[in-house]
């Protein structure tokens, strides 16, 4: 077993950390404050391959492994947590048109989602269903020219900015099989969007409702297969939840080196803080804590590449583990900074905040644990 990076990986993760510090590092704090990306970032990303990622090359994606993926976004969340989510977002959409979208859907929607010039949104979670994704209560009637959707999505990133969004609809019964996915472009008729939600972290994306009203598209707008939707939408946040977790450790280890070169320039009773065994021991287990999530991470997506039995399994497993340790890492390095790591210049404190919500996004890890039980009670029996 190679646990070894190939030259091309290591090549794919030093485009992206380079890519990070100069573009997305230095305006970070500002995009915060602005409460918005600047739509050229995901233009220049797109001239990367980053609108793409797992696309496959003959639809002219990237054609990455969710491997060589996990690393793009462990390096973007060196730079912005907040940045490098929103991209998974818009790559776990991308990926879902590419995998089950038909020939002439991919022809419309994917050259704009991989040159960043139409970005998307993915639309599950509603007012009343978060965990309990399959109870959602959002409707798209068929009619003779098309769907009209009617209903709410909650807590969308991209809401009011994305310029299409992949929504998650009734077309059937109740539970999952009669779920279907959609897609609605900005401007249709019928879609509007609530006020921006004042938020903890990730406060450079705008995040919105997403609500329908009598809001039509046309009949070629269905996502693969009617009544499969809640099954692509769970697919589609296996390799999401990987991303996530590659956010968070990139973000981490961030933390961890912006720490060690802290703890090595401050003194503190006539010695440097490094020089002091007890903090030594709390370095010691950060590095830990980041090494054992990295080589977990990097196993549930060489497991999802090789579509492992097991796979969905370990992707909540990988995500439960590694937002929890980024955060517990960024919480330890706030810590060690003293004061100034509650100080915005420092740029710890927004770790913390954004690292927040890796932990309830993409699945709350409470479900993650769930996942993880019936695939052990299930391989049990």
């Amino acid at each position: 077993m190679d646990f070894a990076l190939s030259e091309q990986q290591d090549a794919i993760f030093e485009t992206a950390r380079a890519f990070g510090a100069a573009e997305i590092a230095p305006h970070a704090r500002a995009w915060e404050r602005a409460g918005t990306i600047p739509r050229t970032l995901w233009t220049d990303m797109a001239a990367l391959g980053f609108g793409g990622l797992c696309v496959s090359e003959a639809t002219g994606g990237a054609g990455l492994s969710r491997l060589d993926a996990t690393l793009v976004f462990e390096a973007l969340g060196m730079a912005c947590p907040s940045v490098a989510a929103f991209l998974s977002i818009h790559n776990m959409c991308a990926t879902m048109i590419d995998r089950h979208g038909d020939e002439a859907l991919r022809a419309r929607f994917l050259p704009g989602a991989l040159a960043m010039e139409t970005l998307f949104s993915y639309c599950l979670t509603e007012p009343g269903s978060g965990s309990d994704a399959a109870a959602l209560r959002t409707r798209a009637e068929r009619g003779n020219e098309g769907w009209t959707l009617a209903g709410t999505k909650a807590f969308i990133s991209g809401g009011g900015y994305s310029d299409a969004y992949i929504v998650m609809a009734r077309t059937g019964g109740e539970g999952p099989r009669g779920i279907s996915a959609l897609v609605v472009e900005a401007g249709t008729p019928g879609l509007s969007f609530g006020g921006l939600e004042d938020k903890m972290g990730w406060r450079s994306q705008p995040t919105r409702q997403v609500q329908m009203d009598g809001c039509r598209v046309p009949a070629g707008n269905l996502l693969g297969e009617e009544g499969k939707g809640f099954a692509y939408a769970m697919a589609g946040l296996d390799g999401g939840r990987l991303n996530i977790s590659a956010c968070s450790l990139g973000a981490a280890q961030a933390a961890l080196d912006a720490t060690l070169a802290y703890m090595g320039e401050r003194r503190a009773f006539g010695r440097r803080l490094d020089e002091f065994q007890a903090l030594q021991f709390r370095l010691a287990e950060m590095e830990i804590d980041l090494q054992a999530a990295r080589v977990f991470l990097r196993q549930a997506a060489w497991k999802l590449d090789r579509a492992a039995p097991d796979a969905t399994a370990h992707c909540a497993m990988a995500k439960k583990f590694v937002t929890e340790a980024g955060s517990r890492v960024a919480d330890a390095c706030l810590q060690l900074h003293g004061g100034y790591g509650y100080l915005a210049d420092y740029g710890i404190e927004k770790t913390v905040r954004d690292l927040r919500v890796h932990q309830i996004l993409e699945g709350t890890n409470e479900i993650m644990r769930l996942i993880v039980v019936r695939h052990l009670l299930g391989a049990r029996g």
